[in-house]
């Protein structure tokens, strides 16, 4: 029985992790028309969760922009419940839904779409930033939104660690680059969420990943595909690293989510050996976690004729593709561990300082979810 309260962690402002207030009499979403009520049972963290809450998503150099606002007007008031990656099950539905969705488990495609196209996705929001999101024990969200996954063989935490906040970015990372089998791709950040779903989406498509990370991960990142890995804290000439560690192939395209002072050497990578080139130098960046201000020499860029990508949300024809290859099995989850709703803070500290052995994603489980959910991957 689905009571008029529930669990849920309620992001009260913009600072520090005591605006995460865990409290457990928050009203229980009702499904209106269209929508199913998911009763959730793991929710992936990811680094806009984090943003979000300090504030980090800055538009021009003069407004502290505290959180996008690509639709015109500005989506986030508080309180909100963040928690994009949504796993759990339908619990009711609302007007218009079949009933026999009732108990059906699935994953959340985790976007608020401006319109019904299915190619394109011009003004993106999200549930946990402009809607209520799934750091609680319900969340009400379209029912075709809400793609069916059976597949016993992934755990409910595990099915949350392939949530599409970073595998449906990584796959238009790829797409908008027009990644191509058989081309070679450099991966900065390969070790977190985005960057081990770009290492599994290039062999999907055929491509050979090459992952930058830290230090004393190589093995999974190989695990998950990689064809070679380069520890970024040991690079001192990026070109020559990079020529090494491939074995002389040459960059077709980098998937960078890193930013900062990356951003040129990535460029000399990339430009070093034009006349080996098959096609234009391209450059997909969906984070900035080095820095948000890279100074380019532009020309630098167009003489070298290369091709840049801002990626922030991917389209409703990526979203099921993935839940193809989950389905098919043909995407492995990353997952790192677990943490209960109501230990948040414990939760947003490990994220934010983890240490060099962390690879993947964490997963937040509401407490009454626990020992079914969450107990099996705890940290």
């Amino acid at each position: 029985m689905i009571g008029d309260r529930m669990a849920a962690v309620q992001l009260t402002g913009h600072g520090g992790t005591d605006k995460l207030v865990y409290r457990e009499d928050v009203p229980v979403p009702r499904p209106r028309a269209g929508e199913v009520l998911v009763q959730v049972t793991a929710t992936a963290k990811n680094n806009t969760d984090r943003k979000v809450r300090e504030g980090l998503y800055p538009v021009d150099d003069d407004a502290h922009v505290t959180s996008f606002a690509i639709g015109g007007s500005p989506t986030l008031t508080f309180p909100r419940i963040q928690g994009a990656d949504v796993a759990g099950r339908v619990a009711a539905v609302g007007p218009g839904v079949d009933g026999s969705r009732i108990g059906e488990r699935g994953l959340l495609d985790f976007n608020i779409y401006a319109d019904d196209r299915r190619d394109i996705n011009l003004a993106p929001d999200y549930y946990g930033h402009g809607a209520d999101g799934g750091f609680a024990e319900y969340v009400a969200v379209p029912s075709s939104q809400f793609h069916r996954i059976d597949n016993p063989e992934l755990a409910d935490a595990e099915l949350a660690a392939l949530g599409m906040c970073s595998y449906q970015t990584a796959l238009h990372m790829l797409n908008a680059a027009s990644v191509k089998a058989g081309e070679n791709i450099l991966v900065t950040g390969a070790s977190g969420g985005v960057g081990t779903a770009l290492i599994q989406l290039c062999r999907a498509l055929g491509a050979i990943p090459h992952a930058v990370s830290s230090g004393g991960k190589d093995d999974v990142l190989r695990a998950l595909g990689a064809a070679s890995v380069i520890d970024r804290r040991l690079v001192n000439d990026w070109t020559e690293a990079v020529h090494e560690a491939t074995g002389g192939a040459v960059v077709d395209a980098v998937m960078d989510l890193v930013g900062g002072a990356m951003t040129n050497p990535l460029i000399d990578v990339m430009t070093a050996r034009m006349g080996e080139r098959r096609t234009y130098p391209r450059l997909s960046i969906a984070g900035a976690s080095a820095g948000n201000v890279t100074e380019i020499l532009w020309t630098r860029i167009y003489l070298y004729q290369v091709q840049v990508f801002g990626v922030s949300h991917g389209t409703r024809d990526e979203a099921d593709q993935l839940v193809a290859w989950i389905r098919d099995g043909a995407l492995r989850p990353v997952l790192h561990g677990a943490f209960r709703l109501s230990d948040i803070h414990r939760a947003e500290r490990y994220f934010v300082d983890r240490g060099s052995d962390y690879v993947g994603k964490i997963v937040i489980v509401p407490d009454s979810q626990w020992e079914a959910h969450g107990a099996p991957f705890a940290l």
